[in-house]
């Protein structure tokens, strides 16, 4: 069991930075794939990033590929969601999810992930 808790969203305007967080409590955490995903209003929950258990592989979205950086500090149980250059089509709520999954092509997928936080609100102005 693990519970993830997101935080660092705010309003913010385009061009700018932010970086979101997200704790992980229970065991093996370290174990887990992490994800980030999101959510805009009337549109499906999309993935965004995520990385492996090592921290040594990382997988982006084209939509966020070198503006946004997924990394993850196991000994603080926190994964974290670096976002450089916001632009508005960056609006939504921002999730982290847990996962043991062994294949690649399955970090995609939003059902590969059996743990979710309950998001935070990014909101990014023109």
């Amino acid at each position: 069991q693990v519970q993830l808790v997101e935080s660092g969203g705010r309003s913010v305007q385009a061009g700018g930075s932010l970086r979101l967080s997200c704790v992980g409590s229970g065991r093996s955490f370290n174990s887990y794939t992490m994800g980030w995903f999101r959510q805009a209003p009337g549109k499906e929950r999309e993935f965004v990033a995520a990385i492996v258990w090592s921290g040594l592989s990382t997988y982006y979205a084209d939509s966020v590929k070198g503006r946004f950086t997924i990394s993850r500090d196991n000994a603080k149980n926190t994964v974290y969601l670096q976002m450089n250059s916001l632009k508005p089509e960056d609006t939504a709520v921002y999730y982290c999810a847990a996962g043991r999954i062994s294949r690649e092509t399955n970090y995609y997928v939003p059902g590969s992930y059996g743990y979710w936080g309950q998001g935070t609100q990014v909101t990014v102005s023109s």
